[in-house]
């Protein structure tokens, strides 16, 4: 009796931790920024989720083809990295609802914000915040694609 209690717990476990992933897993896709001048790819890396620049109407020099670099990067060290593919959301993890725990990098100002995101249908609601989360400004995605680009 107690064997078979011990896998009904184990099976059901098991089902609650699958779709709490599937669930967490919906933020993954190519996401359109605010102001429609960025794509943002958001993907899932051992347990966190990651965003990088995929495309951005001034993402590359005049030839068209190289990229502009993160020239406003506080980082000094960090400057010469390209903005194509650049990662910009890093370590959020999912939990009840929100992926939380990360960072969001603005490349415009070259700062680092703490951030916190919530889905809603096909938009994102993504808020950067010093401090408290209080302080701070929530800009809507919307939803591109649910494929990923290479």
């Amino acid at each position: 009796m107690f064997k078979l209690l011990f896998i009904v717990v184990l099976v059901s476990l098991s089902n609650f931790l699958q779709a709490q992933n599937q669930e967490a897993d919906k933020i993954i896709g190519i996401w359109q920024t605010t102001d429609k001048k960025g794509h943002i790819e958001i993907f899932k890396y051992d347990k966190y989720y990651f965003g990088k620049l995929i495309w951005a109407d001034e993402m590359y020099e005049v030839d068209g083809k190289t990229s502009k670099k993160d020239v406003n990067n506080e980082d000094v060290s960090k400057r010469n990295r390209n903005l194509k593919n650049l990662v910009l959301l890093r370590n959020f993890s999912y939990d009840d609802g929100a992926w939380e725990n990360g960072e969001i990098y603005d490349p415009k100002n070259g700062k680092t914000y703490k951030c916190t995101m919530k889905l809603d249908n096909n938009r994102l609601n993504v808020r950067g915040y010093i401090g408290f989360s209080l302080i701070g400004r929530t800009e809507v995605w919307t939803r591109k694609s649910n494929t990923t680009v290479k």
